[in-house]
């Protein structure tokens, strides 16, 4: 039997990688677009997957598997872009603490796609944590930009991205007999393919600048590396414990989030974000604990 926190070690280290992608992303978005950072990331984690896929012994991909991943990597893709796009409106703190309606998500979609029990401090454990995000957008003016326009928007895009990031963590779940080395695979490949017919809206302008940043690329090579790892360890948490007892780990997603953004960008957490963020913690604690359930409680 896999001790508790084993799972949870793992969807802590998961997070901070992919904290720390976010925080790369936003300095490579600072000179170049969104929508050719986002590909160079999936196309760097593919060769990376690639080789690890390789050197696992090729565990295959066998048709039965891939409508489950193919649907993961356009939840994965549409994640990304709305995610990395919304942090050019948004704090990256602030974009990850209203990512965090996501795990909120996760409890009732694991019920629904999975059949998982739905436990009753998970419910109230959402109803808690969405009350910390209205308190986290409080005050927050007009964004990075000082434009209310581009901020709505921005709120807009990171509220649908943890929609269907709720949903790529119930299908990893459902996916997580195939292993991580799959998972990573699929996640990075599958994205980075369904990104290609997108890839003349960039300009040629746009790739040369790239071409010619030479100091943009240690960044990209570490895009693509620190997303498989955050993925792996995710894969391997989700593959050892129930998805709605992992959510709560994404609230530590805050911490790291706001230290990166004070450390390369500047960037100042309102005592609004502090508030909500602390509620939101709170709430993602209490509802992880183990809850003993009658045999007769159903979900309502």
């Amino acid at each position: 039997m896999t001790p508790r926190f084993v799972p949870l070690l793992l969807a802590t280290g998961g997070i901070a990688s992919l904290c720390a992608l976010d925080a790369t992303v936003k300095h490579l978005q600072q000179a170049h677009p969104v929508l050719l950072v986002t590909f160079l990331r999936y196309a760097v984690g593919s060769m990376v997957a690639g080789g690890v896929w390789a050197v696992s012994g090729r565990p295959p991909l066998t048709r039965s598997m891939w409508r489950g991943h193919l649907a993961r990597g356009v939840t994965v893709v549409t994640t990304a872009f709305l995610f990395f796009w919304s942090l050019t409106e948004l704090t990256l703190a602030e974009t990850v603490t209203l990512s965090f309606t996501a795990p909120l998500m996760i409890p009732l979609m694991a019920r629904v796609m999975l059949g998982e029990r739905l436990r009753r401090r998970a419910v109230i454990g959402v109803a808690l944590g969405f009350a910390g995000v209205l308190v986290a957008v409080l005050g927050g003016g007009g964004g990075l930009t000082g434009n209310f326009a581009g901020r709505e928007l921005g709120l807009a895009a990171i509220l649908t991205a943890s929609v269907t990031y709720a949903l790529t963590a119930v299908l990893m779940r459902m996916r997580r007999d195939d292993g991580s080395t799959l998972l990573t695979l699929t996640g990075a490949a599958i994205p980075c393919v369904l990104l290609l017919p997108l890839l003349p809206l960039v300009g040629n302008t746009a790739w040369q600048a790239m071409a010619d940043d030479s100091a943009a690329w240690p960044y990209v090579i570490f895009t693509g590396v620190i997303g498989n790892v955050g993925i792996q360890l995710l894969a391997r948490a989700y593959a050892r414990a129930e998805a709605q007892l992992l959510a709560p780990m994404e609230f530590t997603g805050l911490i790291w989030a706001a230290g990166f953004g004070w450390l390369f960008f500047g960037e100042g957490v309102r005592p609004e974000m502090w508030a909500g963020g602390a509620i939101i913690i709170a709430a993602g604690i209490w509802s992880s604990r183990a809850e003993a359930m009658p045999e007769n409680w159903v979900a309502p």
